[in-house]
């Protein structure tokens, strides 16, 4: 049997491997690592700009989010407004990041997935009716929110916001647990795939003819994240 400095020691390794599995965004092993988004060194994430060439504006965005976005142009009516890593290299290897969501009346912030985070969203105006649907068995968490509440969609699980107002536009404030947390919007990514998946697969995948699968990937298929 082994002895107890052994078995404490493999403890501590398993515990040590079990924080590796689920760590994801890098974890910071200095201050700050602003990203260079020059470097041809390609990391997970990105390499670190000279710290001696760092300035405070390397921690600065002028976003703008108290500003309503214009959702006119867009068919699902919603306007995401991104701040990560891509645009704020200040970001780089902090796990987080932000997004300004605009709807217009009954507008939609379409079923969607960020592979990379969990996603806190508090409701700045309005009324929204929310929700994601688990993995298998697929059951649905929804709920209509107010102004000042809060509700979290967890990493990866498919979720969907819509302003419930007909008359009145309405917003939201996304905080998300990755500096670069992607989206997938699952329509687009079904129908408008480049190339497109095989009209069999879906058609056999929807029950449905594949005249209508034809049908919908021949549809332009919006991005409404920016």
């Amino acid at each position: 049997m082994a002895s107890s400095p052994s078995l404490f020691l493999l403890a501590v390794l398993l515990a040590l491997v079990s924080w590796q599995a689920t760590a994801y965004d890098p974890s910071p092993l200095q201050d700050f690592c602003v990203a260079d988004m020059k470097s041809p060194v390609r990391v997970n994430g990105f390499p670190c700009k000279d710290p001696m060439a760092v300035n405070p504006e390397d921690f600065f965005n002028p976003a703008m989010l108290d500003q309503p976005r214009d959702t006119k142009n867009s068919k699902v009516g919603s306007n995401v407004t991104n701040i990560n890593v891509i645009n704020f290299p200040g970001l780089n290897t902090l796990g987080i990041s932000l997004a300004r969501i605009d709807y217009g009346p009954l507008g939609v912030n379409t079923p969607h997935i960020h592979p990379r985070a969990t996603e806190l969203l508090t409701v700045l105006e309005g009324t929204l009716y929310l929700g994601f649907v688990t993995s298998n068995p697929n059951r649905l968490f929804s709920r209509v929110v107010k102004k000042g509440d809060v509700f979290v969609f967890p990493k990866a699980m498919i979720h969907f916001q819509m302003n419930l107002a007909h008359d009145k536009p309405a917003a939201a404030l996304s905080s998300l647990s990755s500096q670069n947390p992607g989206v997938i919007s699952i329509a687009n990514a079904v129908f408008g795939s480049n190339p497109p998946i095989s009209d069999d697969v879906l058609a056999t995948a929807f029950q449905v003819e594949k005249k209508l699968i034809d049908w919908l990937q021949s549809q332009f298929w919006e991005n409404n994240h920016y």
